[in-house]
């Protein structure tokens, strides 16, 4: 028997979104003219209490216009997963994307390989995701039903997730905390999350390298970690320790923050772990524990690690500069690294090359001038 094709996934969400976007223009155009009409009248006619009770229940419609869409991808990335569980060997893992509530595919790789580990804990530690409305491990948590602990620098961002039914639903433990390599280890401690756990998921926009080197209490099964594909692929290097460090402070291009994937790479080695590969953004990179890495590795037949092509570089006033390939680099060669090997401290301008030729074409690679 064939197998049943596979729906045009983009092509209906597009549909989808277009139709909501119509559907809700309309309300919108509607509601206003009521309240244009209405104008001046509200009182005498008795309308204002009416009018404002409506205005209310059309807002409300925002909410569950998201939810839909929101269920409506739930399922597809359901179906996604069906269909890849069928243990296919991958290129690498871009052929296991997909993104439900992630940002940039980290639901499939997380789910493709979640599947091929099916005795490890059912939970999941994830740092600077803001609210969770995006992040990796929210389709995980409500597709499979982990539970886990969820941190962010920012109270506000987690009072928004502890008013979220997906709170109650699941019973992620939500902690406002700005994660230090001082403190790491403490926290997971104290929300219980020690010992064994299915991920870690690190996104913090600069310590990264620093505080995953630091965790001692936890062992995670599957490692995800943010890394800052502008650094290259070539030299193990991340910024040097600041436990208040920020992205935007640290050089308003924003492009100087984190580790290079070949820093993350010799960190994984180091405590046991097999880089799989990175999703095809060059955002975010994976690694398996050794002792469980032999379920997943023969069905990967290339560990790549992908560039990045984002332009997200600013100027001083906070501006979209558009910067690309090396460009971006050279925004940052007078700053600081540390060679995560040597533990020397360099100034990016002293290193080589930093990208391989692999690198370079895949960025369309142009050398600059030399002055």
């Amino acid at each position: 028997m064939s197998d049943l094709p596979i729906p045009d996934m983009p092509a209906m969400l597009q549909a989808l979104e277009k139709s909501l976007s119509a559907r809700f223009q309309s309300v919108e155009t509607f509601l206003m003219a009521i309240g244009t009409h209405l104008q001046g009248h509200e009182s005498s006619n008795g309308f204002g209490a009416e009018l404002r009770q409506l205005q209310q229940r059309i807002g409300m419609l925002d909410v569950t216009a998201e939810q839909g869409m929101e269920d409506i991808l739930f399922s597809l990335g359901q179906m996604r997963c069906r269909e890849q569980s069928q243990g296919r060997p991958i290129r690498d893992l871009s052929d296991v994307e997909f993104k439900v509530f992630s940002q940039w595919g980290e639901d499939g790789i997380i789910d493709w390989i979640v599947a091929r580990l099916p005795s490890i804990p059912r939970t999941f530690v994830e740092f600077g995701v803001e609210d969770f409305h995006e992040a990796n491990c929210r389709f995980l948590m409500r597709n499979r039903g982990w539970k886990g602990l969820v941190i962010d620098g920012s109270e506000s961002n987690m009072a928004a997730l502890r008013l979220r039914p997906e709170v109650w639903q699941n019973d992620p433990t939500a902690v406002q905390a700005f994660v230090t390599a001082e403190n790491i280890n403490d926290l997971l401690t104290q929300f219980g999350f020690g010992g064994e756990i299915g991920i870690l998921s690190i996104d913090i926009d600069g310590n990264d390298y620093w505080v995953w080197d630091q965790i001692a209490v936890a062992d995670p099964a599957i490692v995800i970690c943010e890394m800052n594909a502008v650094l290259g692929d070539v030299h193990p290097v991340t910024i040097p320790y600041d436990p208040g460090f920020e992205r935007l402070t640290g050089h308003h291009s924003g492009q100087y923050f984190g580790a290079s994937v070949a820093a993350l790479r010799h960190l994984g080695d180091e405590k046991g772990y097999e880089f799989i590969g990175t999703n095809s953004r060059g955002v975010n990179a994976f690694f398996v524990r050794r002792d469980l890495a032999g379920h997943v590795l023969p069905l990967v037949e290339t560990r790549r690690a992908y560039p990045s092509l984002h332009r997200d570089s600013r100027d001083a006033n906070g501006y979209l500069t558009f910067l690309a390939g090396q460009a971006r680099f050279d925004a940052i060669r007078h700053l600081p690294v540390v060679d995560v090997i040597t533990g020397r401290t360099v100034q990016l301008a002293d290193l080589s090359t930093p990208y391989s030729p692999d690198w370079q074409a895949a960025m369309a690679y142009r050398p600059l001038d030399k002055a």
